[in-house]
């Protein structure tokens, strides 16, 4: 079987390649996300890769986990110490369960990947941005929750 441009195998089934840490091991797996309802497991260490909920991702993966993915990724770049970072967070954690297997929801510690931030103009947080083939679609500064839902809807469509 091959897989062609618009990330389906050619007998049509849809492919949704990604590379994420294990957040046990720390080993980098390469997953179909169109199977993490499966509750696909770390090729080291055999534990579960969790995809229906926000994965970390830090400064050294955010090229590969992000801006290579075969699927749409939409991250949420927040601090610990952020009140209005706490309240995006429940509404990441609604995104990641509602579209699991068609959308990567990640967040981003910007005072952990202060380069990532820089890249991508983060002035202020918290700022979600939805990435589609590792291009930047849409970003929502704040707590914009029908926002995000509107550039989630289009960016699965």
């Amino acid at each position: 079987m091959s897989v062609t441009k618009d990330h389906t195998v050619s007998d049509g089934t849809p492919r949704f390649p990604v590379t994420l840490r294990c957040g046990f091991c720390l080993t980098l797996n390469r997953i179909d996300l169109v199977r993490a309802e499966s509750r696909p497991r770390c090729g080291e260490c055999a534990k579960p890769m969790l995809l229906d909920r926000p994965v970390k991702v830090q400064e050294e993966d955010f090229e590969r986990t992000v801006l290579q993915a075969g699927s749409p990724v939409l991250v949420d770049f927040y601090a610990d110490w952020c009140a209005p970072c706490k309240m995006v967070a429940p509404l990441m954690d609604e995104m990641a369960h509602e579209h699991t297997g068609r959308l990567l929801v990640v967040k981003v510690d910007t005072d952990q990947a202060p380069g990532i931030a820089q890249r991508f103009q983060i002035r202020s947080i918290p700022t979600v941005i939805l990435f589609v083939d590792g291009l930047e679609v849409e970003r929502s500064l704040g707590f914009e929750p029908e926002r995000v839902r509107r550039l989630v809807e289009e960016g699965v469509a």
